[in-house]
């Protein structure tokens, strides 16, 4: 598979940048600032570039099929409004909010919101993966340090998700039908050493069905098979790269948003063989497919 080198494409400035995610009905790569509370528009072609404050911490976002968003907040899940202004609540972060936000999140194939969070303190494993129905969130995995890593396969069936600080994937049977989850299984798992803690964070799936995670601290991209072999690793210019996501007319651009310090701050993107997944919209029930 061919595979051009990742470039800056915009200098954004975030101090943790997150949660990018392509719209066909914008061609813009959404992504989010989480510590500096924004987020942020990237339209390719015009080399446009729209940013909106938040008032609070905000780890991941997903357009929204009534042209609004879904996002992830610090005090919990809430819409946002087309230009990206908060407009309501659905459901309150039920850890405390001193300690826990929410960081990753993804739109499975029915348009029900997937998202977790991150024990700050990381002493007591007490992050959790959700899934939102209406107002009401279900735990699908919990003890978590940070949830991170959610995509899907491209037949929906199996979800993959990391908890990044102890260097391991998982995979899970997940259930489109009624958003559930079972056996889960290390899909991959890393080995720290003394120069290298490259640990996975953000993530997506190509339409080949292999897994791509943004290795936090390791200065590169991984692109693994179906099957947990790694497949090869692309190098980034920034030593925090945090998620990639695919996007473009033709989704065979693959965008990386990163974290500040050497190199970050910036969101880069690398043009690849092989495109991505339509990634699906969050579909409120007010507004049923």
């Amino acid at each position: 598979m061919a595979m051009t080198e990742f470039r800056p494409v915009l200098d954004a400035g975030t101090i943790l940048g997150e949660s990018p995610v392509w719209s066909d009905r914008w061609l813009a790569l959404f992504f989010v600032d989480i510590t500096g509370r924004k987020l942020h528009r990237y339209e390719p072609v015009s080399g446009g570039h729209n940013v909106v404050s938040i008032d609070e911490d905000i780890g991941c976002v997903a357009p929204a099929s009534d042209g609004g968003f879904i996002a992830g907040l610090r005090s919990g899940i809430w819409r946002l409004d087309a230009a990206g202004r908060k407009s309501c609540k659905l459901a309150s972060n039920p850890e405390d909010i001193r300690t826990s936000r929410f960081n990753d999140g993804r739109v499975d194939p029915r348009g029900r919101l997937l998202a977790g969070t991150i024990d700050e303190p990381k002493a007591g494993a007490a992050a959790c993966l959700y899934r939102l129905d209406g107002t009401k969130l279900s735990v699908l995995a919990k003890g978590l340090t940070t949830s991170n890593g959610l995509a899907f396969s491209p037949d929906g069936r199996t979800l993959y998700h990391s908890d990044t600080p102890r260097f391991v994937i998982y995979k899970y049977d997940y259930d489109v039908a009624t958003g559930t989850v079972e056996n889960r299984r290390i899909f991959a798992e890393l080995e720290p050493t003394g120069t290298d803690r490259g640990r996975p964070d953000g993530a997506a799936v190509d339409a080949e069905g292999c897994y791509w995670t943004a290795l936090y601290e390791g200065a590169r991209v991984r692109r693994y098979d179906p099957g947990g072999r790694v497949m090869a690793d692309y190098p980034v210019p920034a030593r925090y790269p945090t998620m990639i996501a695919f996007g473009g007319t033709d989704r065979q651009t693959l965008f990386l948003t990163t974290a500040n310090g050497e190199g970050g701050g910036v969101l880069y993107a690398a043009d690849v063989g092989i495109g991505g997944l339509v990634p699906p919209e969050f579909v409120s029930e007010d507004h049923p497919k």
